[in-house]
């Protein structure tokens, strides 16, 4: 990369959609880099109403008057023509959403920055912070990369670890994570602005593939140990949530919602999915899973107890299993 000829600020396209990239969208704009546009996805349907609503990303746009794209592709010529004629230096990316065409990666002068919540080349792909969590990583971070045609392949910048407490959920990981990420960001544009600062191409050793999250994911399959139902549950907070199936009075089966848990150690002595007691403890492949919080569908989270009052789950009752592929 050669030095920024015009100073350490730098005319810069934003792509992102989520809090965790408005976070870093605030942060360029504060530290006095031009936003010539930012590119967010389309507004999506949200809450009872079902109403389109505007990303953390594009309401930030809005209170500071930036131009705004929310495309639906970028592979047309219209998109790719519009994006070309801005002439920014580079584009910073951070939870986009989009794939960028190869077009898009080379119509800057520097190309496209990317902000990736995960230490690459480990968790390259959509869902870092999630996936991390639910294989029980004692840690994760940022990583500062060149983006290329392949999925998060590009030369690092910078990178920085951040652990993984085990009170951790998605949500408030993602925050602290942007944090970083933000100041990274600053700091690679000025490494560049200085010319101090060159990329290093990702280790080969390592590699593992961050699937995108769906709803399916929210399922407790009960042969998997305690622990990691419980860390499931922090993984998919906020969404898309965790949830079992239970028989109701009629015996038809109702999903319930899993808000918080605990895991407990020993051996249950009984199939997965057996409630074991009072409590709702059920069995696992390993230990035993307790809800504490819980809430049936269009009813007010309760505390386990409040719950079983007004749903009572006996013990003995084996709650299903998702089936095998």
């Amino acid at each position: 990369m050669t030095a920024n000829p015009l100073g350490k600020p730098f005319d810069l396209v934003f792509m992102g959609t989520p809090a965790f990239a408005a976070t870093i969208l605030a942060a360029l704009i504060d530290a006095g880099h031009r936003i010539l546009a930012v590119y967010s996805q389309p507004p999506r349907p949200a809450g009872r109403g079902h109403r389109p609503q505007p990303s953390p990303v594009q309401l930030l746009a809005a209170q500071h008057r930036l131009a705004l794209q929310s495309p639906v592709s970028l592979r047309t010529h219209d998109a790719q023509k519009t994006f070309a004629e801005l002439g920014a230096d580079a584009a910073v990316v951070a939870a986009y959403g989009l794939i960028l065409p190869a077009s898009i990666l080379r119509a800057t002068r520097l190309g496209c920055l990317n902000v990736h919540a995960s230490l690459l080349p480990r968790w390259r792909g959509a869902a870092p912070i999630q996936r991390a969590m639910l294989a029980g990583d004692s840690k994760t971070g940022i990583t500062i990369m060149q983006m290329e045609e392949g999925l998060d392949t590009g030369p690092i910048l910078l990178q920085q670890a951040v652990p993984i407490t085990s009170d951790a959920t998605a949500a408030g990981l993602s925050a602290e994570l942007a944090v970083v990420g933000a100041r990274l960001i600053l700091e690679a544009l000025d490494g560049i602005a200085d010319g101090t600062m060159a990329p290093r191409p990702q280790l080969q050793d390592g590699v593992t593939y961050a699937s995108k999250i769906g709803r399916e994911d929210g399922r407790l399959d009960w042969r998997l140990t305690a622990s990691a139902l419980e860390r499931r549950i922090r993984a998919l907070d906020p969404w898309p949530g965790v949830y079992f199936d239970s028989p109701d009075r009629r015996g038809t089966g109702e999903r319930i919602r899993v808000l918080a848990a605990i895991a407990l150690s020993g051996e249950p002595g009984s199939a997965p999915g057996t409630v074991l007691d009072d409590n709702l403890s059920i069995a696992c492949g390993e230990g035993a899973f307790r809800p504490l919080r819980l809430q049936r569908p269009g009813r007010t989270p309760l505390d386990t107890s409040a719950f079983l009052r007004g749903f009572p789950i006996a013990a003995g009752t084996l709650l299903p299993c998702p089936a095998t592929s």
